[in-house]
């Protein structure tokens, strides 16, 4: 996802697309291929230098989703952790995980698999 002077020029330049095209040209779009189009207009509003509730550095204001947030079971199965999780352990799209069970205590533990590893051969 573009941000910061690099997103305000690739918008200017495709400004006569719509937004939905500049949103997805400039990378706002999830895994799952929908349009991320709240974090694009945030991107482009703190890119014109205007700071927003919530992103101050010093966590005054709305914090918005954090890292110790709670999760259910989806009902496909599916459990979600986020990408608040992902981002602090540094994990990147694409990348393999070996997913292990602890039995005693049922405590899932994420794996990186070494070889999986974009940009790393």
């Amino acid at each position: 996802m573009l941000e910061g002077k690099i997103l305000l020029e690739k918008a200017r330049t495709l400004s006569s697309c719509s937004e939905d095209e500049i949103a997805r040209a400039c990378g706002y779009v999830s895994p799952s291929g929908r349009l991320l189009k709240k974090s694009f207009y945030r991107a482009l509003v703190e890119a014109k230098g205007y700071r927003l509730a919530g992103n101050t550095p010093s966590g005054r204001g709305n914090k918005g989703r954090q890292a110790d947030f709670r999760t259910r079971v989806h009902g496909n199965g599916n459990l979600l952790i986020g990408h608040a999780y992902t981002r602090r352990l540094g994990l990147e799209p694409g990348q393999e995980l070996e997913i292990q069970i602890h039995q005693e205590t049922g405590s899932i533990l994420l794996l990186p698999l070494e070889e999986s590893v974009p940009g790393k051969n």
